[in-house]
């Protein structure tokens, strides 16, 4: 009979999996859930409810070091950060709304496994760069750590790579060791309106090969801008560049004057500053709130940002990009049986880029590659991977292709 089973301690996690493992009886890893509806549906009967593992386990602020367990809430983890002044500098996104469920349901472990990062990626990195140990328990029923408190050199397999953006098929991790940073004090934004995808791409990517160490490049077009909650894009009435600088106030400043002259000549500029540009990043970061909600799908789209004039021309939906154009976020027009997937890796085919289908009925996203088909050789390897940690594939089966 399906049912949930809910380890209280490690050692009753590992005796959950070791018997899935027995029985060939897969399990559908569950904390908080928020991310439920991220990859394929799970072909597991029983759910492994991870919800036990949460807590804030050790916080040194003076070392830029937070150790919790893998379920602890994002809120938790945010407000234990602010409390001091830092922050997790990969800027998970919160996928609650974009998902069509709540907000604020994340897990940091969650925030891990799927691998998410938004846009400060640009400067800071993504989440596998923020990692530095983690403990787990492998499909085979056994206990590891891997990693360790300090950034260096080490030989072997980075395991901590490995894991992140996993999404669970791996290993079910119990305590996760992230590296945080100061949150800056201050933060303005430096609008340009009216200028097509070619013109924005070259405005973003000068900015970011600049000196003024920007820390986000957005673009979005009139429709998503009509959207925000920022009067100055919502009221824009064309597309709008958005450029991000970060930093005491003093810099900041200085940075945004310098950026300004960079770009001067190339369309109407302005400035938000401080909620202002915090709500417009919190949009960008968050996804949903600037694409249309009854979009049949969902789909991020990373390609070389040169690549983007061409690709916006194709993309068949309302969309905006992130990452100076080397993501765009783009909700499908309803109607394709396979949400568009064809012709969206086809326009991407000659530019070395993926698509990922990030929200659809569940029907679509068992019959459509939720990500972006492999080549044979990372296809055989990946199953090598999955071999070490899980041979049974009793962890989130399916969750990433079929029968893996």
């Amino acid at each position: 009979m399906p049912g949930t089973i809910t380890p209280r301690d490690v050692a009753q996690l590992r005796d959950a999996i070791a018997w899935a493992a027995a029985e060939e009886a897969p399990l559908e890893l569950r904390a908080g859930g928020s991310r439920r509806a991220l990859g394929r549906p799970v072909e597991a009967r029983h759910v492994l409810d991870l919800s036990a593992f949460s807590g804030i386990v050790s916080y040194e602020p003076e070392e830029l070091l937070l150790v919790a367990g893998a379920a602890t809430p994002m809120a938790e983890v945010s407000a234990a950060l602010a409390a001091r002044g830092q922050m997790l500098a990969f800027e998970p996104p919160d996928t609650g709304l974009m998902l069509g469920g709540a907000a604020g349901a994340g897990t940091i472990g969650g925030a891990i496994a799927t691998g998410l990062s938004g846009p400060r990626r640009v400067k800071a990195g993504a989440a596998r760069d923020h990692l530095l140990a983690f403990a787990a328990v492998s499909g085979r029923g056994e206990s590891f750590k891997a990693g360790g408190k300090v950034v260096k050199n080490v030989t072997g397999y980075d395991l901590p790579k490995i894991l992140c953006g996993s999404h669970g098929t791996l290993a079910a991790m119990t305590e996760v060791t992230v590296k945080v940073l100061p949150a800056p004090p201050r933060a303005r934004t430096v609008l340009l309106f009216g200028l097509d995808v070619a013109a924005g791409t070259r405005a973003m990517a000068d900015a970011l090969n600049s000196p003024f160490e920007v820390s986000g490049a957005a673009m979005l077009p009139a429709a998503a801008a009509a959207r925000s909650g920022v009067d100055f894009v919502r009221d824009a009435g064309e597309t709008v560049v958005a450029l991000r600088i970060e930093g005491t106030p003093a810099s900041v400043a200085a940075r945004c004057e310098g950026l300004r002259r960079l770009l001067a000549g190339r369309a109407r500029d302005e400035e938000l500053h401080s909620m202002r540009s915090r709500r417009l990043w919190e949009e960008l970061r968050d996804v949903a709130a600037l694409l249309p909600a009854d979009a049949a799908a969902l789909w991020r789209v990373s390609v070389p940002p040169a690549a983007a004039p061409a690709l916006c021309r194709d993309l068949p939906g309302a969309f905006f990009l992130d990452w100076g154009g080397g993501l765009a976020w783009l909700a499908a027009a309803p109607g394709a049986p396979d949400a568009h997937a064809a012709r969206l890796r086809a326009a991407i085919a000659g530019c070395g880029g993926h698509a990922t289908l990030v929200r659809a009925p569940d029907t679509v996203r068992a019959a459509v590659p939720v990500f972006q088909p492999p080549a044979p050789a990372l296809e055989r390897l990946s199953a090598r991977v999955k071999d070490g940690f899980d041979p049974r594939r009793v962890l989130n089966r399916g969750r990433m292709h079929a029968g893996m």
